[in-house]
């Protein structure tokens, strides 16, 4: 199969359905799905469409199929999972961090119109999710330059559940150490350090949670 672009790739991409109506398609050998999202996509960005196209998988392996598919189609385009929680109703256990941090930051993506195209299992979807606006209420932003109230981090970062640690090592952790805060966002591929001088953040750096350095 030809890179996106090539004019050898061409499927017969059938029209979007009415709204309230369906369309049954043959199933497509191979990655010619993948390729058939892509053409439809590209259809709704020659109409101006900002939405994503938002594809709804069988099983979760199917969305790592489509996502890697995808990215190597488009690479330019912001291709994103919704993850499920792989965990059974009345467990006592909570998702793995690693989930949460890759599930609040698709919906970030989508909410600030940064996604091409969102993957979610079915399963998933059938999940009811927290409004926009309550995630807004609990999203806040750092700046190098700013000032930063320490006391009033400390409590947001409580109130959304964050974990006071000696050490952050994995999403959703803190640690405050004088003039030096590590912070590990859910969403973030690494953590941060925030450099205090008096109470302004004099700089904000990604660091190695391995090294610490």
């Amino acid at each position: 199969m030809a890179r996106a672009g090539s004019s050898s790739l061409l499927l017969s991409v059938p029209e979007f359905p009415a709204a309230g109506r369906r369309r049954a398609l043959p199933l497509w050998a191979g990655s010619g799905d993948a390729a058939l999202l892509w053409q439809l996509r590209v259809r709704q960005r020659q109409a101006g469409e900002t939405a994503p196209l938002v594809v709804l998988c069988a099983q979760a392996p199917d969305c790592a199929r489509l996502e890697e598919e995808l990215k190597w189609l488009a690479p330019e385009w912001a291709v994103h999972v919704l993850p499920d929680w792989e965990t059974l109703p009345y467990e006592q256990f909570s998702p793995h961090q690693d989930l949460v941090s890759e599930r609040l930051a698709t919906l970030y993506a989508i909410g600030q119109g940064q996604a091409d195209v969102v993957l979610a299992p079915v399963q998933t979807a059938m999940y009811r999710m927290a409004p926009p606006q309550y995630l807004a209420a609990r999203t806040f932003f750092l700046k190098a330059g700013a000032r930063l109230d320490v006391a009033q981090l400390r409590a947001q970062l409580a109130q959304a559940e964050y974990e006071a640690v000696t050490q952050v090592v994995r999403p959703g952790e803190f640690s405050v150490r004088g003039g030096l805060i590590d912070l590990y966002p859910m969403g973030a591929a690494l953590p941060f350090r925030i450099d205090l001088f008096d109470e302004t953040m004099e700089s904000i750096k990604t660091f190695d949670p391995d090294t610490q350095r």
